[in-house]
């Protein structure tokens, strides 16, 4: 019998389809039991509590791999074959040992335990899964991670197990502690003390993150769980300290002393190009993300503060850059002004503003979805002009090649920095004006955001017809919310130009202006630290998982839906958004935390009587 080409592939992927979900079910329903067994017994925390820290310490000293992958040895000697050295963890076997130790450690420390708890169970099961499948999906089998016939490798699985027994017991007695509040009102030097080692740290983290299994490609094709477990074993840390009260206390402490915070911030910014992170190729990453950021902050004033969905937002961003590309005095540039850069930026930012407030002109008649298909047409109409080379201002298919990079005091931005016997890598100056970019238009969106402007937006965004009932002039509100992102949009095209050196039409996709959208959104809508975020997550990410070759793009909108599921108010939230979406007071902990019951005499008949 003749088997159709065709069906036996379908065959094969739908049992394994069939089997992966049925492992599923199982294991909701195991898990479903579980809870319901423990939920009601508080006395089994502590045993729970001990057995999961117990068994994540061994997983770290047990080998992961039965034999070596066809990419090579699995890193941090957990393959079987190079396992001499138990002893000797490292990589994401000494995350799981550091968690597992501060499990157990816990069950001495008094505070909110069983909060703390769970996070690190979370990243426990994090860093186990993120190793057991890539080791199954390269090894080709559950054997590589369990037993090739000879051999023994159990390490994933034990961890796996640790962390979900750790999860479990935090379910315990079914009440999780409240989140400490730390009193932020401390000894100001004592305040700046603390501020400075956690933007210090932060800085050492993200470097850490950014060369975490290096680039990948030939010389480490393991860097993709490399990374991934980093961002799991940080997440459970952070989560754990967030459990504490501890981010808390540091966000709060920033607050009462924001211009510290705000000038330690830049210089630990600017100080990224002296750590491990200082090299060509994160510098230009870096520089990127710095655009994108300053224009998702723009968006964000469209978007975050009034509430107006705008899907052509990136054609801002390109009339900024070919503005600027005409008046840099190119060899293909139509206009034949070479002017400086300072003056063609704000040209550029001009003109592009000038185009927000004509987008922004149908915000009178129209709203909701029908101004999201205005933006749109505006953002094809600006894709097709500049690909057709109407008025000869776009270069077409050609584009704008030769854009002169920015010279100031002699210093060619796109040129290594050499200062005394240290020196930086080629695009340091020009990541060094995307951060004062950035910090701009932070202290713009912050200052719009607290004006009287700033509180019409949000009154627009929560109830238009409300606002306008009120005396809002919502018309010139929105208008002028279109106008100012677009001008704040125009002006990091402006940059972008002089650092591509070459303006495209195809560099402002729709595509773009999804990702532009999907920065703030993730980040947190009207959150200025959450649109840099955004836009630092949505650049680095794709890079990162750039080893996971077809599957990069799954994993990657993966990652997506499950933030947005579990963090729909953002990463970075303001306090409107989080109270909203996540039913959470300003500072992150549950509104029925916060409702204190009324203990005085009749206070509840008082409540009653009026």
């Amino acid at each position: 019998m003749n088997i159709p080409p065709g069906w036996g592939w379908l065959a094969e992927n739908g049992a394994i389809a069939i089997g992966a979900i049925a492992a599923i079910a199982l294991w909701v329903f195991v898990w479903r039991r579980a809870s319901a067994y423990v939920v009601p017994r508080s006395a089994l925390w502590k045993p729970l509590a001990i057995a999961g820290s117990v068994l994540t310490i061994i997983s770290s000293l047990m080998p992961w791999a039965t034999f070596v992958l066809n990419e090579g040895p699995y890193p941090d000697k957990a393959t079987l074959q190079f396992f001499d050295s138990p002893f000797a963890v490292s990589g994401f076997r000494l995350h799981l040992l550091l968690l597992g130790a501060v499990a157990l450690v816990m069950l001495f420390v008094p505070g909110p335990r069983k909060r703390v708890q769970k996070m690190l169970g979370a990243g426990i099961i994090g860093i186990a899964i993120v190793n057991l499948l890539f080791i199954i999906i390269e090894g080709g089998g559950v054997g590589a991670v369990t037993s090739d016939g000879s051999t023994f490798a159990f390490g994933g699985f034990v961890a796996l197990v640790g962390g979900l027994v750790l999860v479990l017991g935090a379910k315990a007695g079914d009440n999780l502690e409240p989140i400490p509040h730390l009193n932020a009102k401390v000894n100001p030097l004592l305040a700046y003390a603390v501020l400075l080692a956690s933007f210090v740290g932060l800085l050492l983290v993200v470097a850490m993150v950014l060369n975490a299994g290096g680039q990948g490609g030939v010389g480490n094709p393991y860097a993709g769980p490399i990374f991934l477990s980093l961002l799991a074993f940080l997440a459970g840390a952070l989560g754990a300290l967030h459990g504490f009260g501890v981010t808390g206390w540091i966000s709060r402490l920033s607050d009462n002393h924001k211009v510290f915070s705000i000038v330690v911030l830049l210089l630990v910014a600017l100080a990224l190009p002296f750590t491990e992170a200082g090299t060509d190729y994160w510098m230009t990453t870096a520089a990127n993300i710095g655009v994108y950021a300053a224009t998702a902050i723009g968006l964000n004033i469209v978007v975050g503060l009034a509430g107006l969905l705008d899907l052509g937002y990136v054609a801002f961003l390109g009339i900024g850059a070919f503005v600027a590309a005409n008046f840099s005095g190119a060899v293909a540039a139509k206009a034949g002004i070479e002017l400086p850069f300072i003056v063609a930026a704000i040209i550029a930012a001009v003109v592009a503003g000038i185009f927000g407030a004509i987008v922004g002109s149908p915000t009178l008649r129209v709203r909701g979805d029908y101004l999201a298909i205005v933006t749109l047409a505006f953002g094809e109409i600006f894709k097709k002009a500049a690909q057709n080379d109407i008025g000869g201002l776009t270069g077409g298919a050609n584009a704008i090649p030769g854009v002169p990079p920015i010279n100031w005091f002699g210093a060619s931005f796109d040129q290594p920095l050499t200062i005394g016997s240290l020196e930086l890598p080629s695009g340091v100056l020009y990541y060094v004006l995307i951060i004062v970019l950035v910090a701009l238009v932070m202290v713009v969106f912050a200052n719009l955001k607290n004006s009287r402007i700033g509180r019409a937006w949000i009154a627009i965004r929560e109830d238009e017809d409300a606002a306008r009932a009120m005396g809002i002039k919502t018309g010139q509100a929105k208008i002028l919310a279109f106008l100012i992102g677009a001008t704040l949009a125009g002006l990091a095209g402006a940059v972008f130009a002089h650092k591509t050196s070459t303006v495209a039409y195809d560099s402002f996709q729709f595509i773009e202006s999804v990702t532009l959208l999907a920065a703030v959104i993730l980040g947190g809508m009207g959150s200025i630290p959450g649109a840099v975020l955004g836009a630092s997550l949505l650049l680095v990410l794709p890079e990162k998982l750039r080893e996971f070759s077809d599957l990069r793009l799954i994993l990657f909108g993966l990652a997506l839906v499950l933030i947005m599921r579990f963090r729909p108010q953002g990463l970075v939230p303001d306090r409107h958004r989080r109270a909203e979406l996540a039913n959470e007071g300003a500072e992150g902990v549950p509104i029925e935390e916060l409702n204190v019951p009324d203990d005085t005499p009749g206070g509840a008949k008082a409540e009653v009587a009026r």
